[in-house]
């Protein structure tokens, strides 16, 4: 776990890490939320939509913004004030998601880092 301070932080500065989406993510996120839309658990339905499978949850995809925030930047000392997100594409069990974070803004001041998160192309099972 990183523990970068605001004045060890400037634009530009990057970190990211990868993660797999396993079924049972999508099992214990289906038992934390009760989202039972059967585009995320019926592989069938999900294929006559035109999909490949099942389809992750967003919000599961989305939860790596905390890791990111909370453990690689800036780490142990973050606090999440608010998110912007958009799914580009959707995500299926089996697939390794990079994600990446870079400052795009630091105000020392407030106190303050802005960060841009991106999600690379899904990439193939390892």
């Amino acid at each position: 776990m990183n523990e970068y301070r605001i004045e060890e932080i400037s634009v530009g500065m990057k970190e990211g890490f990868s993660k797999m989406v396993t079924a049972e993510m999508m099992e214990k996120f289906y038992a934390i939320t009760g989202d039972g839309n059967p585009l995320h658990r019926d592989p069938e339905f999900a294929k006559a939509g035109g999909f490949a499978g099942c389809v992750a949850y967003g919000m599961l995809t989305a939860s790596f913004i905390s890791t990111l925030g909370g453990c690689y930047l800036p780490g142990r000392h973050c606090v999440i004030q608010g998110v912007e997100t958009r799914f580009a594409r959707p995500v299926y069990i089996g697939d390794r998601l990079s994600i990446e974070g870079e400052v795009c803004k630091v105000d020392l001041d407030l106190k303050y880092v802005e960060i841009k998160v991106t999600k690379g192309d899904n990439e193939e099972p390892a």
